[in-house]
């Protein structure tokens, strides 16, 4: 069997990214971000809970 020692070394793993300091217009944008998904999902949870919106399923045609 052969090693892998012929072709590429694999790279080590880059550092970690230093946490950036948020300032007022950043946290803002979160909170916002944040309050609009739980908007979503409020109106996914209560749209779930019923039927198909505004028809009551297939039609019929009146011949036969």
């Amino acid at each position: 069997m052969s090693s892998r020692e012929g072709g590429k070394k694999k790279p080590l793993k880059a550092p970690k990214k230093a946490c950036k300091e948020m300032d007022d217009d950043d946290v803002a944008f979160q909170q916002k971000q944040k309050a609009e998904q739980k908007a979503m999902d409020e109106l996914k949870a209560k749209a779930s809970g019923k039927g198909p919106m505004g028809s009551s399923g297939i039609k019929k045609s009146g011949k036969k």
